[in-house]
């Protein structure tokens, strides 16, 4: 997975993750969990502020 396969990020963090509410992560904890996903394999320095908000809001999606 990249930086922009956001859906399937978020598919990823809701399994991984099913106790947490997405609206109250933080970006430097969302980045670490993204990067910790085992089919992730992306240059951190790919990311960014406008990514991990379109990963936030397609996991609370992904919750609802």
């Amino acid at each position: 997975m990249k930086w922009t396969d956001i859906n399937d990020i978020a598919i990823e963090l809701t399994e991984a993750h099913p106790e947490v509410d997405p609206t109250r992560i933080n970006f430097v904890d969302l980045m670490t969990w993204v990067m910790a996903l085992p089919a992730f394999n992306d240059d951190p320095k790919h990311c960014g502020e406008k990514i991990l908000e379109a990963i936030q809001q397609a996991w609370i999606d992904e919750q609802e």
